[in-house]
């Protein structure tokens, strides 16, 4: 499909390797970015899996940043910073967009989520957010406020890990939540560790592997794989375990 004929708003990201100031050096010394040639996205949703330490939240948060969006999460209006933290490489990665452009869209950082809703406080924008202040809410309740009330659909949004404060029934719920946002021309690029969210079947999953970025069916993932022996025989896998 080309680019112009494409119904979704990022469609590649690259890495502009003679940006890049060496390989020895972090984030680029990670094999997710030493290996990184061009990740295409689904129209729909993209999962980005991987070990902790792998780099998933680093490059997501490369892309979020080259989009636009505040480093430590929010719209593109956000424009807060408690402590830099983010890496250079988002100077070194090239967006690939189709011709729509997105009329709505945010980056979720389950790590910094805490200073987003801070500044959405301080901003007097609550009621764009279920009309509470998201500090007067659990962490999971606020994960799930945002998902239901902020997210308007036309939009791209960009998610670290948002099962961290989720239950598995919110979780199940979110996947409804994505689903209708999905059928509202939203398109998602999600880091996760969970079976549940990937299981999402109009979906493709990209794992990062010492090669690099390699897609990968869901039933093949490590996520699936083991939750499921695990839930077929929990005795087994704790008589192993502690013995």
């Amino acid at each position: 499909m080309r680019a112009l004929d494409a119904p979704h708003y990022l469609l590649d990201v690259k890495l502009r390797r003679e940006r890049v100031p060496s390989f020895d050096e972090y984030p680029f010394s990670l094999p997710v970015v030493r290996h990184f040639g061009t990740l295409t996205l689904h129209p729909k949703v993209t999962f980005l899996i991987g070990e902790n330490g792998s780099g998933k939240s680093t490059l997501l948060e490369a892309i979020a940043t080259a989009w636009g969006f505040n480093p430590e999460g929010g719209s593109r209006n956000f424009r807060f910073g408690t402590r830099p933290s983010h890496s250079a490489l988002h100077e070194c990665l090239l967006l690939v967009k189709g011709v729509r452009r997105a009329r709505d869209g945010f980056f979720l950082r389950a790590e910094s989520f805490y200073n987003v809703a801070t500044a959405i406080d301080d901003l007097g924008v609550a009621h764009a957010y279920g009309g509470r202040s998201l500090h007067e809410q659990s962490h999971g309740e606020s994960f799930f406020a945002l998902m239901m009330n902020r997210f308007g659909g036309d939009g791209l949004y960009i998610l670290d890990e948002p099962e961290a404060a989720l239950s598995p029934t919110r979780q199940l719920a979110m996947l409804a939540r994505l689903h209708e946002l999905v059928a509202a021309r939203s398109q998602f690029l999600i880091a996760t560790h969970s079976p549940i969210l990937m299981a999402y079947p109009d979906a493709a999953i990209h794992q990062i592997t010492p090669e690099g970025l390699e897609p990968i069916a869901y039933e093949r993932t490590e996520h699936y794989l083991v939750t499921k022996a695990f839930l077929a025989n929990p005795g087994h896998f704790l008589d192993e375990l502690t013995e």
